[in-house]
């Protein structure tokens, strides 16, 4: 080959090799593409139980409300002590893919019990407000926390004492 053809030859071979490059390039920048987590179902953790702390009920009794924050309030002739008891909404872990819209069923109220005595407890607020989207990975927990309102009778009827009781949280997911 004479030099000019043989320059010639190069630099056709140089574009053709740079255009397959580029279109190497092209085919795996369209091929690579960006996968979202498995479906798992969500699943729901207690982090912190209710308290509605320590209260004295009088003659006419009332409501002890803990919201969403733990900020406790009373109403009535409840009087409410700081004796070292904690005041807390209940704090729920849950896991679930991003962009999962995550609501519970809801819950009814329920008592509260101890030596044959009652109170009811009617559920509030919650945080994040429900429902919500769930802007964590799977492995990142989202914190909620649910409020209460405690419906306390007279000193008769809910004597002093350590009342307890349960309720279910059923997940909804959309």
């Amino acid at each position: 080959m004479t030099g000019y053809k043989q320059h010639e030859f190069y630099a056709r071979s140089k574009i053709i090799l740079t255009v397959a490059f580029v279109i190497f390039l092209l085919g795996i920048s369209i091929m690579v593409k960006a996968q979202e987590d498995p479906p798992r179902p969500p699943s729901i953790s207690l982090k912190t139980n209710m308290s509605f702390g320590a209260f004295y009920n009088g003659a006419s009794g009332g409501t002890v409300t803990v919201d969403e924050m733990g900020v406790r309030t009373v109403t009535g002739d409840v009087v409410p002590f700081s004796l070292g008891f904690p005041v807390s909404a209940v704090h729920f872990n849950i896991y679930a893919n991003a962009g999962t819209v995550i609501s519970f069923l809801n819950i009814p109220d329920f008592p509260l019990t101890w030596s044959g005595y009652s109170m009811n407890v009617h559920i509030g607020t919650s945080n994040p407000t429900i429902p919500f989207v769930n802007v964590n990975p799977y492995s990142v927990a989202t914190e909620l926390t649910i409020g209460a309102t405690l419906n306390v009778g007279n000193s008769t009827a809910n004597p002093p004492g350590s009342y307890t009781g349960t309720f279910d949280v059923t997940l909804m997911i959309e």
